[in-house]
């Protein structure tokens, strides 16, 4: 494989983006990603609302309302028959002659075989895949194809860690079968070992996993906070991508989201493997 180019250059981030904005920087990135590629392919594995009193929190509608209107494929999945019937219901609002929106309940562990075995995602076709999983939901075999689904340039990923409950969430794990999910989930046996890490540590080490295990030429995490718990974070959104255009336009996304100002080309300093702002706790 060839090597990656260069990457661009920033200063860290330092303002905190909230869990309640977390699908509005999913909408903003999409907007800008939509931008560069003026068209796109868009795959939700986990697309019904999650606060369902709260429809500004919810990823796939802001997505669809984007404007322009360049992304013209959807793929929305979700294990729930009740978020399937408020996601078809969603479609249904979006659908027109030039964007095509598929809804698929059920597990998207499986149902993900399906959107990758479409002719619509071809090589040349801009593919963004959202993971937005509360904890174990989404095995790393899921991960895994998407990843290799194109033999060029992959498809871009944002995927949820769940650092602010996921230390419990192991600590819980007695049974054999929830044992055997949350081993899907990581893809190995040592999972355990996440336990008592460091956060930061932990989501880099995640992070770099997209790199060494899936071949990504650039992955980083994300800190989401929550603002009701002091500024606690909450998740940790990997982003993984192989266009070198991509982490900046991340930047700039988080910093619009965040409030903090834009910065000049000037005064950007630092590479992004040295300043993980974004991260601080």
């Amino acid at each position: 494989m060839a090597a990656a180019p260069p990457e661009r250059n920033f200063r860290s981030l330092r303002h905190p983006l909230w869990t309640q904005n977390k699908a509005h920087l999913i909408r903003d990135y999409l907007k800008l990603f939509t931008m560069v590629t003026r068209h796109g392919t868009y795959i939700d594995g986990f697309a019904a609302p999650q606060e369902s009193d709260h429809p500004e929190m919810w990823s796939a509608k802001l997505v669809l309302e984007n404007n322009p209107k360049w992304m013209r494929d959807f793929w929305l999945c979700d294990l729930s028959a009740a978020g399937a019937t408020r996601l078809e219901a969603l479609a249904v609002e979006h659908r027109t002659s030039q964007r095509r929106i598929s809804v698929l309940p059920g597990d998207f562990n499986t149902t993900i075989d399906e959107v990758l075995a479409s002719p619509r995602i071809k090589e040349t076709t801009a593919t963004f895949a959202l993971l937005d999983q509360r904890t174990f939901e989404c095995s790393w075999e899921t991960v895994r194809k998407l990843a290799l689904r194109k033999t060029g340039r992959k498809i871009e990923l944002f995927y949820f860690f769940a650092t602010g409950w996921v230390d419990r969430s192991i600590a819980a794990v007695g049974r054999d079968e929830t044992a055997a999910k949350v081993e899907r989930w990581w893809g190995r046996s040592d999972w355990r070992s996440l336990q008592g890490m460091e956060s930061v540590i932990r989501a880099k080490m995640v992070a770099a996993r997209f790199k060494d295990e899936l071949g990504y030429g650039y992955a980083y995490p994300y800190a989401i906070h929550n603002a009701r718990r002091g500024g606690r974070t909450m998740y940790h959104m990997i982003h993984a991508t192989d266009h070198p255009d991509a982490p900046p336009l991340m930047i700039r996304a988080y910093r619009r989201v965040s409030g903090r100002p834009e910065i000049e080309g000037s005064q950007l300093q630092g590479s992004l493997d040295d300043h993980w702002g974004a991260l601080e706790e």
